[in-house]
């Protein structure tokens, strides 16, 4: 017995890096080998406790017991102090002692993990293309991280009295949503990735992505077999993660509306100092040709008629381009004014969200209409450098606009769809109220409807209505649970 009480008092130690961290292929082959030694150590620990029994059994004695060496005061981890609940499995629950059986059988559950995790690193070191992807991601920040930092960076004041200083307050602002659009786009890859894919390699990749240079490692598998992940301290399942996309791309719409009307507001002042010049500029002329007006009079009536010269020959060349370009001309700044107003309108509806999808729609059609407008005007006209700098972010702004539509209309559709379930969940045990088949298909019924309300953003109109309906369907999943 007092070999046995010095291996298992190891215990803590091997269980704790039951791990497998995903990232380097050289520290993945170095994982292995630690990963075997504390297999071995385990099935050292397994015979002895099968030679104990038999002992016992021998002398027929009761199941002999241990002090349980794994939770109480050595259950700490030195940088989460209590072990996470959502790895609490792991090691076991809080009981003073354990019997050698339980214990056995919590081993040979360690040993399975064990394998399983010599299986994926065995199969990621076999997959160059994978390895050289891994590698590739822990270059990269986390979506956290890029998250923070351009969010951190969007926070400007523009300095609305310097134009050239403005100009580049522009230029950076712009900049960063390209940068938003771009962390749009990974994130649908690492959604789409970690919900669809059926080889649980894919779905690291998906997760690699995710954390980026934070790195993660494989954990535990929880009661329904979802993997738990942890990162950074924090430990989370795939579902979790998949959370975390949805809220980072509400987050980043936010603020890509956030950098337009940072935008706006920096192109409007600039707007104000060159109408300021133009004047000053104005001025200047006309005290240019006062000055002109005490030149004597022989040259002051030759520059007269050169000018007047000058001045029909070039109206002569240009009447019909003038005639023609002036309808442009005008068209172009009233489509102008009008994408302005309509720009104003749809970002002034989606201040402070959340909001029903018929106000989303409206912006999204102001949006669009703006775009339209803008379009239309000629290369040939005055306010076409301004549209064209306009038209790039207001299509950024639609598209954000866009995307909060769809996740409003996914949310409005789940809530229709879990209510539609539950009037059937219903029907079931009302029509047949001692059928155990009945019964097994309102179970099903209000799981269906739960999973779909759990689904809903908190960031969506319907999110509060969601939550009280969740709160109902639960207490009658739990009663036909019972009764099943």
């Amino acid at each position: 017995m007092a070999n046995l009480e010095i291996l298992v008092s190891e215990l803590p130690r091997l269980i704790q890096n039951l791990k497998l961290t995903i990232g380097d292929s050289n520290q993945i082959m170095e994982q292995i080998i630690l990963i075997n030694n504390a297999q071995e150590q385990l099935r050292n620990i397994k015979k002895l406790i099968a030679q104990e029994l038999k002992f016992d059994r021998t002398n027929n004695s009761a199941i002999a017991t241990l002090p349980r060496l794994i939770t109480g005061a050595t259950l700490f981890i030195p940088s989460l102090g209590l072990v996470d609940p959502a790895i609490a499995e792991k090691f076991g629950n809080s009981e003073t002692k354990i019997s050698l059986a339980d214990l056995q059988l919590k081993i040979d559950a360690w040993i399975e993990w064990d394998y399983f995790l010599q299986a994926i690193a065995t199969d990621i070191l076999s997959d160059i293309q994978l390895v050289n992807q891994l590698n590739s991601d822990i270059i990269n920040l986390s979506i956290s991280n890029e998250f923070q930092t351009l969010n951190n960076s969007l926070k400007i004041d523009l300095v609305l009295g310097k134009a050239n200083i403005l100009q580049h307050q522009i230029e950076k602002i712009r900049d960063y949503q390209k940068q938003l659009l771009q962390l749009q786009q990974k994130l649908n890859y690492i959604f789409d990735t970690i919900k669809n894919s059926r080889s649980l390699l894919n779905i690291l990749l998906g997760v690699s992505a995710f954390y980026g240079k934070s790195g993660f490692a494989l954990e535990w598998l929880d009661d329904d077999h979802e993997l738990i992940i942890s990162s950074e301290g924090k430990f989370q399942e795939l579902t979790d993660i998949l959370n975390h996309c949805d809220y980072f791309q509400e987050q980043i719409a936010a603020l890509i509306i956030q950098g337009n009307t940072l935008t706006q507001q920096a192109e409007e002042a600039l707007k104000k100092i060159e109408e300021e010049s133009s004047r000053e500029a104005i001025s200047n002329q006309e005290v240019g040709i006062l000055t002109k007006f005490s030149t004597p009079k022989i040259v002051r009536s030759a520059l007269i008629i050169v000018s007047s010269l000058l001045i029909l020959t070039f109206c002569s060349l240009k009447i019909r381009e003038q005639s023609l370009s002036l309808t442009q001309e005008t068209s172009a700044n009233g489509n102008f004014k009008s994408a302005q107003k309509l720009g104003m309108e749809a970002a002034s509806l989606v201040q402070k969200p959340p909001h029903p999808l018929k106000v989303w729609q409206q912006a999204e059609t102001k949006w669009h209409q703006a775009i339209i407008l803008l379009d239309k005007i000629p290369d040939k006209t005055s306010v076409y450098d301004r549209a064209k700098k306009k038209l790039a972010y207001y299509q950024i702004n639609y598209k954000s606009i866009s995307q909060r539509v769809l996740i409003e209309k996914k949310a409005l559709a789940n809530l229709e769809s879990a209510h539609k379930l539950a009037t059937e969940a219903n029907l079931f045990v009302q029509n047949s109220p001692y059928s155990q088949l009945s019964r097994k298909q309102a179970h099903d019924k209000w799981q269906q409807a739960i999973n779909l309300l759990e689904a809903i953003p908190e960031s969506t109109s319907v999110s509060i209505q969601a939550k009280e309906m969740l709160s109902i369907y639960k207490t009658n999943y739990a009663a036909t649970n019972q009764q099943s």
